[in-house]
């Protein structure tokens, strides 16, 4: 039976709009399994988010306890070819990525006007334009105060930008002159890092964070070099 995947829907380039999203498609390509995307079934997610997975019938949510499950019921050995440390390293930069640097660009996306417009906003293209502005200064709250919450909205936005930057410089020197993250294959944790590196590239927002990914040739290479192996037509 072919996994079902619940998603959201491509956005400026990427296969997703959402990273975590892109994570899960590209740990399901890597395993070699055939999926089918279905963007009707937020309503029914059962942690409140997605990505989740229908897989004959066993429903899984949040991206990392999909991998878990790719590894356990498929036998998918992501990290074969890596060392424990490598493992400890590649799993400590997801979660830079999945609790730092994914606030940030909730921030760059959700709260910057102009970013807003040019990117969020679309999502509410499919609510009725008598409540749509409603909707769109609700959910916007609701970031708002997640943001809070977690501390990043505590930040100033030149102080946001400046965390940004250190994430970006971080992920640049980790990757290096090398095509993956540990070098001449992915791992798991390239998925999320390529998640986010391409969202944070994408044009449906410009901040002083893109423009610092922008500066690294090796992000942009690395990007380029992802999306052409798990997205040719995204590439």
């Amino acid at each position: 039976m072919t996994i079902t995947l619940y998603c959201f829907r491509p956005a400026a380039g990427l296969p997703d709009a959402s990273p975590f999203v892109t994570k899960t498609m590209v740990l399901l390509k890597m395993a070699g399994l055939d999926y089918v995307e279905d963007r009707r079934g937020f309503a029914k997610a059962p942690k409140g988010k997605q990505p989740y997975i229908n897989d004959d019938g066993d429903i899984v949510a949040d991206s990392t306890f999909i991998r878990f499950h790719l590894e356990k019921k498929y036998g998918a050995d992501f990290d074969a070819h890596l060392s424990d440390e490598q493992k400890a390293v590649g799993w400590c930069v997801e979660k830079t990525c999945e609790e730092h640097f994914y606030w940030i660009i909730v921030h760059m996306r959700w709260m910057d006007d102009a970013n807003f417009a040019r990117g969020p906003a679309r999502f509410f293209e499919s609510v009725p334009i008598p409540v749509r502005a409603l909707a769109k200064w609700f959910i916007r709250g609701r970031i708002a105060k997640s943001l809070w919450a977690q501390g990043m909205g505590r930040h100033s936005p030149t102080e946001i930008d400046a965390l940004g930057v250190r994430d970006v410089e971080a992920l640049a020197t980790l990757i290096g002159d090398k095509p993956y993250l540990f070098g001449d294959a992915p791992c798991g944790a390239d998925a999320t890092v390529f998640a986010f590196v391409a969202s944070v590239l994408s044009p449906m927002s410009e901040s002083a964070v893109r423009d610092a990914a922008l500066a690294k040739p090796s992000l942009i290479a690395y990007r380029d070099r992802m999306m052409r192996t798990y997205f040719p037509d995204y590439a």
